[in-house]
């Protein structure tokens, strides 16, 4: 893994250790900060499908651009 990679593992673990640690010491009724612990963690999910996607995407045009300049090379 990139530096990259684990640069951005290292955001969305911060993001939501600091949001689940705000949303734990907020004075809310505890089924309003399960929801929202809940929704928090729905939405970093998504942020990091995304991320990985994009990761994806970006090495399978790495790898198919290396790809034809070998097969130039030969």
């Amino acid at each position: 893994m990139n530096n990259a990679g684990k640069m951005v593992i290292a955001l969305a673990a911060g993001a939501v250790i600091g949001g689940v640690l705000g949303v734990l010491f907020a004075p809310d009724k505890g089924t309003d900060t399960r929801k929202k612990i809940a929704d928090a963690g729905k939405k970093l999910a998504d942020k990091v499908k995304d991320n990985v996607n994009g990761l994806r995407v970006n090495m399978k045009e790495k790898a198919d651009s290396l790809k034809e300049r070998a097969e130039e090379f030969i």
